[in-house]
């Protein structure tokens, strides 16, 4: 079995959501190579073939060009799995390249089961097994489902790549995202309220926490999507990434959205019903109670 990964260069530099994609292929237990639109001083650390386009001809992004170098590697490798990160980058080119090569296509694959593709469904809250009909197939995953672990290492053997053909888009730049009201990337303790504190009205005995704490208010996508607080406070994929010193998760079951955007605090406090909850194999301290009968005692606690 093999797969072909297909790295993010942006901004002069290879992001690090190629290592998510290696340790996607280690799980399925296949041969790794890989394409990659950048320069040979900024390489991935993985062993196997990497087939490298020049960024300065081809550009960070330009989707018939990218597309066409994909299929190229393509034909040289014959993947079983041809693997983009759920980005911007592989929202806009994976589906060219299915196209391209006639082969279907998994968006936001969130996990493997018995080498099966899982995906997320019923927004992100139940999850369904895919197998593709033929063998070859274009998958994104999702940002946080596959972590590499261990340390970064390897020295692919680089293969010059390169197409003809003439561009018909011009990529200009990068456009900065849009101020928010609340900057949670600066924040050094965030607390965050998820679908289990129940309804709207229950937000501002999350929000008393937080001040208890000297933190800023957090929330989880459905809680957003709810309307019970604004956009600028949501933690996840679809939100903010966030790296805070403390993060309290109050009624958050752990979708792998939400944790791809907060894993990376210092330390994970998760309060919820549900001792199997998923938020659980990433907190530090996982309180198994009623986050609405824990939250008012421990701001009082706090407060006096």
């Amino acid at each position: 079995m093999k797969a072909l990964l297909i790295g993010e260069y942006r901004e002069g530099k290879l992001l690090d959501n190629i290592y998510e994609l290696v340790a996607f292929a280690g799980k399925l237990g296949a041969d790794v190579s890989m394409v990659l639109v950048g320069d040979a001083a900024n390489v991935p650390k993985v062993n196997g073939n990497l087939h490298l386009a020049d960024v300065g001809k081809y550009g960070e992004y330009n989707p018939s060009a990218h597309r066409d170098l994909v299929v190229e590697a393509v034909q040289k490798e014959n993947p079983d799995y041809i693997v983009f990160p759920h980005s911007s980058y592989g929202w806009d080119l994976a589906p060219r390249v299915a196209a391209k090569l006639k082969v279907a296509q998994v968006s936001e694959v969130v996990g493997l089961n018995d080498g099966n593709l899982e995906v997320g469904s019923c927004n992100a809250k139940m999850r369904r097994t895919v197998k593709p009909a033929a063998g070859k197939v274009v998958v994104t995953l999702q940002a946080g489902a596959f972590s590499y672990q261990g340390e970064q290492q390897g020295t692919p053997t680089i293969s010059p790549l390169e197409v003809t053909g003439s561009a018909d888009v011009e990529f200009i730049g990068y456009e900065p995202a849009e101020a928010k009201d609340v900057d949670l990337t600066k924040a050094e303790i965030i607390v965050s309220a998820g679908r289990g504190i129940g309804k709207k009205d229950n937000i501002p005995v999350i929000a008393a926490l937080a001040k208890a704490f000297g933190g800023e208010l957090g929330a989880s996508r459905p809680v957003v999507d709810a309307g019970w607080v604004e956009h600028s406070h949501q933690v996840g994929t679809t939100g903010q990434t966030v790296s805070p010193k403390l993060y309290v998760a109050c009624g958050i079951s752990g979708a792998i959205q939400h944790l791809a955007g907060m894993k990376k605090s210092d330390f994970i406090v998760a309060i919820n019903k549900d001792k199997d909850a998923p938020i659980g194999e990433v907190a530090d301290v996982l309180i198994v109670a009623d986050v609405l009968q824990f939250a008012p005692a421990l701001t009082a606690k706090l407060q006096g």
